[in-house]
């Protein structure tokens, strides 16, 4: 009988440079469309669509297809994938800390849909400073 390492099995459901902020995406959103979604991540077209399908193949995301012309598919979060948000933003709120303490850059657009106060309560103070770093370098 094959077991599984449970730390092997989370991290592949997560793996993939976009999996994480799909989730998130979703989960901020509710619901996320295909081009829309790649429109705003800048994320490439087969990128998102081998994303996207594994995350629905590892059932934390559903795909859902409309009978329309055009055709309409939206992607939901499963109740598995609900269930995986408080670990995301364990691991969000340790990296944003982790990087500040580096002195490394933080893309400013990760604070833009991270805006639940239980994000603010814990990182208002490296929040704050990297968005008016940002400014200060838009107004150059």
């Amino acid at each position: 009988m094959d077991t599984y390492n449970p730390y092997h099995f989370a991290t592949n459901c997560i793996s993939g440079k976009w999996k994480m902020t799909l989730l998130h995406h979703i989960h901020h959103y509710g619901k996320i469309r295909f081009n829309e979604t790649k429109k705003t991540l800048g994320v490439s077209e087969k990128v998102l669509s081998q994303q996207l399908k594994e995350l629905t193949k590892d059932g934390l995301v559903e795909r859902i297809q409309y009978n329309t012309i055009p055709l309409k598919v939206e992607y939901v979060l499963t109740k598995t994938g609900e269930d995986l948000i408080p670990a995301l933003d364990i691991l969000y709120i340790w990296s944003v800390r982790r990087l500040a303490e580096l002195n490394l850059p933080i893309d400013p657009d990760a604070f833009k849909v991270h805006t639940e106060l239980k994000y603010e309560d814990q990182l208002k103070e490296i929040m704050d400073t990297y968005m008016s770093r940002a400014k200060e370098s838009e107004s150059e």
